[in-house]
């Protein structure tokens, strides 16, 4: 049996009303909780790129993917192994910085991450990062300590390594060609 572990589809589509609507429905009639979702049209703005990240094992991803495929309005889609792909996220993060010493203190774990002060107001500070998973689960382990009064995540974003892309598994070589222009 296969590892259910969490796993990365990214999905081109029509940018069009209701799509995403269309796609994520689909996940939820099969049972599957989408951990995280970005969407944002592409170098075509005809054409927007859907990132999912879903649990499941290679089996059931295998299945979603096909069952994707079938959707009218989908051009690709295409599994992103941890491995073979280059993830981030941007995430802000509202922390409460009372005193000056504070303040400092976060200055010094934003400058060790590599994230940039946004927002400075009498009471807090706001920090935007990029990076993987666990240098986000890093930094807000530490930033805990004084007291994170908001946070917000972006969902991952997902590239492939190298030059194979996204554009290379089309349904132009598929059954499911509509007679559309497909990229």
């Amino acid at each position: 049996m296969n590892e259910v572990r969490r796993q990365t589809l990214a999905v081109l589509v029509d940018n069009e009303a209701g799509v995403l609507s269309q796609v994520s429905r689909l996940f939820s009639r099969k049972g599957y909780n989408i951990e995280s979702l970005a969407v944002g049209t592409t170098t075509d703005p005809a054409v927007s790129r859907i990132t999912i990240e879903v649990l499941g094992d290679d089996d059931q991803i295998k299945l979603l993917s096909n069952q994707l495929r079938k959707l009218f309005p989908v051009h690709s889609v295409k599994v992103l192994t941890p491995e073979r792909s280059i993830r981030r996220e941007l995430v802000l993060f509202k922390v409460r910085a009372a005193t000056g010493e504070k303040r400092n203190e976060i200055i010094q774990i934003a400058n060790i991450f590599r994230a940039n002060i946004i927002d400075v107001a009498i009471g807090s500070l706001t920090l935007a990062m990029i990076g993987d998973e666990s240098k986000i689960e890093a930094i807000q382990k530490l930033l805990e300590e004084f007291e994170v009064l908001e946070l917000v995540r972006t969902g991952v974003v997902a590239l492939e390594r190298g030059q194979e892309t996204i554009y290379d598994e089309t349904k132009e070589k598929g059954e499911f060609n509509y007679g559309k222009n497909v990229l």
